[in-house]
């Protein structure tokens, strides 16, 4: 194995935690799994989000600080948690798209 495939291999394990814990977010949201703890739509969009923009900002601090097996991780971390604030980005779009395009048939006084 060559160093370029171990840090190919430390990148996608960086980005596959970071995309984890943004698909586990969806699923507990999907699932109503801490409805018991009183959450409800928008503390998982909370969660959601931080967890983009964490994973966003741990992996670069990684990325740039971290010694040289970790700059990798940190790549990964930081390419998963862009994935998941564009994500996010594309939802607000769409919803003020929807929302000067009235589509979905709601008449606003």
């Amino acid at each position: 194995m060559t160093e370029l495939d171990r840090d190919r291999g430390a990148a996608f394990l960086g980005f596959t935690v970071s995309a984890a814990l943004l698909v586990l977010t969806v699923g507990t949201y999907f699932n109503d799994s801490l409805s018991h703890l009183g959450w409800q739509g928008g503390e998982y969009a909370y969660a959601f989000l931080w967890i983009a923009i964490g994973s966003t900002v741990v992996g670069g601090v990684i990325k740039f600080a971290a010694p040289a097996p970790w700059r990798s991780i940190g790549a990964g971390l930081a390419v998963g948690g862009i994935g998941g604030v564009l994500v996010v980005l594309v939802l607000i779009v769409t919803f003020f798209v929807l929302l000067a395009t009235n589509d979905w048939g709601i008449s606003v006084p």
